[in-house]
Order: C-alpha cells, then structure tokens, then sequence
C-alpha cells in the first residue's frame, strides 16, 4: 500500500502524518490489518528495537473522586464495586512498589483519585517517593495525582519524581460530554506544569467511549502537540455503575488500528498499552507488542489484569525482550542532555528538535485518503464484547492479599 510506504517513510524520519493519513489508517480493512501492523512495527523497532517497557501502578487513593468522569470507576456518583480506601501509609505503598519492580518493572506509577493534590498530600507522596527510591535503586517514578497547582510540580521533582502523568483522554471538541467538573484546558495546563518543572510528562488518551475516527486522530495530534515523552493509550474498561458501562465498541482489529495510528502519528515516543488491553485485544495482545514499546505489568488501578508471569511470558514468546533499568527508554534527540535525563518542556512535534510547533504540516495525504472517516464514528457495539473480563481489583493496594506483579 504506497499510504503505509509514506507512512513508514515518514516515521523513521521522524515526520507526522497528515490528518488525512492517519485517518485513512483507522479506516483500513481486516484484510489489510496485518500489513498495517508490520509497518507501524518497523517504525516501533527504529526507535526501540525489540525492548518493552514494564510499568507498575500503585493506587494510593482508591474511590470517593469529587469528578464526574463518565470512564471512570472512581467517579462522583459511581455505582462500580471497587475498592475505596484512603492514603496508604508509606511503607504499604514502598512494599506495593517493590512487588512491581521485583517482577521487573522500571517505572513504578503512584495514583490517587481526586480533583488534584493539597499540598499535604504533596508532602505526603514526596515522602512515599524518597522512601520507593531510597529501597529501589534505579527505579523511575511517575506521579499522576490529578490537577497541580502552584510549585506542587517542583516540589514533586524535588523529591526524586522522574515523571507526571495526566491523560487528555478525548478530544477538545468532545471533552465536554465526558466530564463537566473541570475543562480540557486544566488538563493541559498540568501538562504544561509538569514540564516546566522538568519532569518528564506522560499523557495519552482513552478510546472505546463512543467517539468517531476524527475524534481521535484529534487527541493523538493534540498529544503530539503537547510533546509528552510517553503516550499511553487505554481501552475503556466498562464498568458497571458507570455512565459509559454500555459502550462496548471494541473489537481487537479496531484496537490494533488504533495503536498502529498513535505509533505513526508519534513514532519516537513511549507508546504504552496501558489499561483494557486483556479486555479488548484478548488474544491479540503479542501482535500490539509490535505497536508499543511499553506496557503495565500485572493489574490496574480498580480492574485485575492477566498475571504478572503472563505479561512477561507473552513479551518472550513474542520475541520481545524486557527492558532493563540500566537502558534508557527514549532515543537520544529525545533527551535533553544525552544522558537519559528527560527533557523539560519540549519543541512539538515529539522530537525535541524540530520547533515546528504546529504538527499540521507534512506532506500532501499519500494515495489513500479517506474522506469519510473524519465523520464516521466507530462501529457499533462489538458482538465479540467478552463483559465477563471485567474482574474488579480485590487484591494488592488496599488489601490484605499480596499484588500481582
């Protein structure tokens, strides 16, 4: 197909598709879905090889969210039968951490629900991070602790937090309807402030919530925009007790096109198969190994994930190697010294180099534009849907039975 010639061309040099493009890659066939993987997979293996990045979520606040989230488990109002506790003490949350990193994650990610951290709950978690640095040599550390205000993001990297994640999740022009509690803009503000911190952002998107093609080649491009260093993308796990518990609008091939499209339109980034990939991709997770170049090890935040032993089973039998603390994850223009230490704030585009700021350039859509998929919504809910994958968290964080990683 001359469109995936263009576009793996592109992606080694480290070029955006056009909009058009990268549309015309969600409006690809089953047929075709093969040759769109093997592709996008060239341009995966350009910049990360073979290597998968493990990382390991601890939720330090389970439930009782303010927010009105309509994905959401968590959510103001939310029916879901999830765990809900308050702030684990330190040393629960160092012992959770090591239990991921034993099983081989490099980045452990601390979470808790909420509109956005007081500044005790930043004194707090930088106590949580020191203690997880000081037990867990050459760990990274993500925060994603809601909206940051004032000096929070320094006082988080002072603290020896590597990262800060805090997702877009949909497009502008949808966002709206998914959340009225606080505005796209918030969210990418605090994007903004953890860069401008130093800390090395981490931002990506949810897809499976009813919305179309064009919405999230909008979210991918605003991403790209935005230049964090890791993009994860999730699948919407639907909760019952949610508003979105109905939206079964997955298929494992959607999916697939999915990451294929994000993998294109950021070819350099950490691109994370992050949370409902069991429910979604089931059997098809190896081939989205060849997408992404970074996955969660074990569960989630609220939902179980396959076994810790499985994720690292499936990596080897792909032919995918684990990622040791030692290797650092970004290409080297991606970084700002050369050393592995990430880069503050960012030019656009996600290289780090380019200053083009704007991410509409490119050239003209190669062969294959499809005009009608910047209106066409996914397809309806999936008659493949498997409802029964959904298992809420019942150990780990929070509990008394030991996590699985």
């Amino acid at each position: 197909m001359d469109l995936l010639t263009a576009l793996v061309d592109k992606g080694l040099r480290r070029e955006p598709p056009t909009r058009d493009e990268a549309l015309a890659v969600l409006a690809t066939s089953d047929d075709e879905l093969l040759d769109v993987v093997a592709a996008a997979g060239r341009v995966r293996r350009q910049w990360f090889g073979r290597r998968v990045k493990l990382n390991y979520l601890v939720n330090l606040k389970s439930g009782l969210c303010p927010e009105d989230c309509s994905y959401c488990s968590q959510r103001l109002g939310s029916q879901a039968d999830i765990l809900k506790y308050t702030w684990l003490k330190p040393d629960e949350a160092v012992a959770a951490a090591t239990a991921g990193v034993s099983g081989g994650a490099k980045r452990v990610c601390l979470v808790a629900s909420g509109r956005g951290p007081t500044d005790r709950d930043v004194d707090r978690v930088s106590k949580t991070i020191e203690a997880i640095k000081e037990g867990n040599e050459g760990v990274e550390v993500c925060a994603c602790l809601g909206l940051l205000s004032g000096d929070q993001a320094e006082r988080l990297r002072a603290a020896g937090a590597d990262a800060y994640n805090h997702n877009l999740n949909t497009s502008e022009g949808t966002y709206a309807g998914i959340t009225t509690t606080h505005t796209y803009d918030d969210r990418v503000d605090t994007v903004r402030q953890a860069q401008a911190a130093g800390l090395s952002a981490c931002s990506g998107l949810i897809a499976g919530m009813g919305e179309s093609d064009a919405d999230l080649v909008d979210v991918v491009f605003s991403l790209r925009a935005l230049d964090p260093d890791s993009v994860p993308v999730n699948f919407l796990i639907p909760f019952e007790g949610t508003p979105l518990a109905k939206e079964w609008n997955l298929t494992p091939q959607r999916c697939l096109r999915i990451l294929a499209m994000v993998r294109f339109v950021c070819p350099d980034v950490e691109v994370r198969l992050a949370g409902g990939r069991e429910v979604h991709l089931r059997t098809m997770q190896p081939l989205a190994l060849h997408l992404v170049n970074s996955i969660f090890l074990g569960d989630y935040l609220t939902s179980e994930g396959q076994a810790g032993q499985a994720d690292l089973d499936m990596i080897t039998d792909a032919g995918f190697e684990v990622e040791g603390a030692e290797t650092t994850t970004l290409p080297a223009h991606r970084r700002a010294d050369g050393d592995g230490a990430p880069a503050a704030g960012g030019s656009g585009c996600g290289s780090h180099d380019t200053g083009c700021g704007s991410c509409e350039h490119g050239e003209p859509a190669a062969a294959r534009t499809v005009a009608a998929a910047t209106s066409a919504p996914g397809p309806a809910a999936s008659a493949g849907a498997r409802t029964d994958l959904v298992a809420v968290r019942r150990r780990g964080a929070g509990t008394d039975l030991p996590p699985n990683a």
